[in-house]
């Protein structure tokens, strides 16, 4: 059995892994240490982006896959999608326990998103 080998960037961020059993990867990091790309021996990769507060709000990967996320002023997740239709809404009750929303309410949410983006003129609906 062969060893496992790790190597670190300057910050202690995981740039390589060469595991006992042959799995080999490398990853890159930006400045806040957040990981933007991941690469395998098999050539599969991913790549990250992240907002201002360093959450993940997307990622793709070589294979076609995409995803989304969405947080609120705390933080706390509350969108994801994906570009295979999937998609899901939460909620946080009073002691910060995540829900999800039902399909009744995430309707109503999807109703309250599109006319917070439109406005009405006497004539026509119209997209801001």
């Amino acid at each position: 059995m062969s060893e496992e080998i790790k190597k670190l960037d300057k910050r202690g961020n995981l740039v390589y892994c060469k595991e006992s059993y042959g799995f080999e990867y490398w990853c890159k990091y930006d400045k806040n240490n957040n990981e933007i790309h991941f690469k395998n021996q098999k050539g599969f990769e991913r790549w990250y982006k992240y907002d201002e507060n360093n959450n993940e709000i997307y990622w793709e990967d070589s294979e076609g896959r995409e995803e989304w996320t969405e947080y609120d002023e705390n933080n706390k997740l509350v969108h994801w999608k994906n570009n295979y239709g999937g998609e899901l809404w939460w909620k946080y009750d009073k002691n910060n326990k995540r829900t999800y929303i039902v399909k009744k309410e995430f309707e109503n949410i999807k109703e309250k998103e599109y006319l917070s983006r439109t406005k009405c003129s006497r004539f026509e609906l119209m997209e801001i």
